[in-house]
């Protein structure tokens, strides 16, 4: 590597929306992040579905319609 051209990779203070904060390393000193493994839904166990319009009950509709189906196909 060639000495004087890269960026110092310093410790960096991350700062999540929901108040957590932690240290990194990073170039840039200060980090601020929307989501943390602190408040995301797939580390607290606690998902949720968006619904836009609609759509997660018309794709829960169609897919017991598929499952309906697959299970009447095993019991014959």
């Amino acid at each position: 590597m060639k000495q004087g051209i890269h960026p110092d990779y310093q410790i960096a203070n991350v700062h999540c929306s929901c108040g957590n904060t932690f240290q990194t390393r990073s170039t840039v000193s200060e980090i601020r992040a929307e989501i943390c493994s602190n408040c995301h839904p797939f580390y607290t166990g606690k998902q949720k579905l968006v619904d836009t319009g609609g759509r997660v009950e018309r794709f829960q509709r169609r897919y017991a319609k598929t499952q309906a189906a697959q299970q009447e196909a095993q019991k014959s």
